[in-house]
């Protein structure tokens, strides 16, 4: 784990790499709504891995933090990406678990409180949301009325099923598919892939599996693409859904498989790179966020695009567009050839 809580694991202090692990998965799991945390985050998370505080304390810390210093308020989004991760890292860090409506319900409720109006509460209408892995096309939702029944359905064949006599082959195809419909039902207004990622990694840990490693940190946003895939069928595209990516992130997290975990492979074209930034004739990795990159990706697919049309494309506000777009080309990654009616978006070369 090449990161800033590297030197905790060569302590080789149980405990202390039990914290790390936590930590990294939580801040890790912020990406798949492209968010990340600030530094005082990561110095409250130093702390609790010490053993100076609680993670009660840890949270309280991040709340008060918020609260009493108005300057450091102007992103909302990196206070939810710090008080959501403290939380999953206490969530993670927890040895109870029960299969359970009641269960997946209560982690939305915990890790969203004081976040979200609708923290812990079941959605009233349908939603839909746009793609990148899909060419801006979503996956069909759960409908608003048929939830509960659905989320009480699905949990309780989990548990009722009996994995003996299961190969391991078997065994990742069965978890896939569980995890992929329980994701596809999107109870929650917001929040469903971090609050489901929490709910799987504290099942697996029933079933015996030790999943104390980087591959949820690290592949975040394949494993959202992933979950993606398994729900998307197009068959004028040629599209159907598969669970096999989603397999190959589980062989990883669960038997410390070296499958290659690429966003592209994942993009129903087959054809666009990873939405990273890469100057392949410099091998040159620029530094962008993950909003960036996605938008990056955009502008190389089609250099007329509109903020209005990226906006829609990547299901995030107009002003976040614009503020993207502004640090793309603050960094001088992009620049703006010609008017804005006729004009066009250029890479440039770092």
């Amino acid at each position: 784990m090449n990161d800033i809580f590297e030197v905790y694991l060569r302590e080789k202090e149980p405990q202390k790499k039990e914290k790390v692990y936590a930590w990294h998965t939580a801040i890790g799991l912020q990406a798949v709504d492209g968010l990340k945390t600030s530094d005082y985050l990561i110095d409250t998370a130093k702390r609790n891995i010490e053993g100076d505080i609680t993670f009660e304390e840890a949270d309280r810390l991040i709340h008060s933090y918020y609260k009493e210093n108005i300057s450091h308020t102007g992103n909302d989004r990196t206070e939810e990406a710090d008080k959501v991760s403290v939380r999953i890292a206490h969530l993670i860090s927890e040895k109870s678990f029960v299969m359970s409506p009641a269960q997946y319900i209560s982690i939305h409720a915990r890790l969203f409180e004081g976040v979200y109006k609708h923290a812990g509460k079941i959605r009233d209408y349908n939603i839909s949301k746009s793609e990148w892995v899909l060419d801006g096309d979503t996956v069909m939702y759960g409908g608003a009325s048929d939830l509960r029944a659905t989320l009480d359905y699905d949990i309780s064949q989990e548990r009722d099923f009996s994995y003996k006599n299961l190969s391991l082959e078997q065994t990742i195809k069965h978890l896939a598919v569980f995890i992929s419909r329980l994701w596809q039902i999107h109870v929650f207004s917001e929040g469903n892939t971090r609050t489901t990622a929490v709910f799987f990694i504290k099942y697996l840990r029933t079933l015996g599996f030790d999943v104390a490693n980087d591959i949820f940190a690290e592949n975040a946003w394949y494993f959202r693409n992933a979950l993606v895939r398994a729900n998307y069928t197009n068959l004028q595209k040629g599209v159907h859904e598969t669970t096999e990516y989603l397999e190959a992130f589980l062989r990883n997290l669960l038997f410390g498989e070296k499958n290659e975990l690429k966003n592209r492979y994942l993009h129903i074209s087959g054809t666009l790179e990873d939405p990273k930034c890469h100057d392949n004739s410099k091998n040159v990795t620029l530094d962008v966020t993950l909003d960036e990159s996605v938008i990056l990706e955009l502008i190389k697919t089609d250099p007329q695009i509109t903020q209005e049309r990226i906006a829609s494309s990547i299901n995030k506000s107009s002003r976040t567009v614009k503020r993207t777009i502004d640090s793309l080309k603050a960094k001088g990654i992009i620049s703006r050839e010609g008017g804005k009616r006729f004009g066009y978006w250029k890479v440039n070369n770092k």
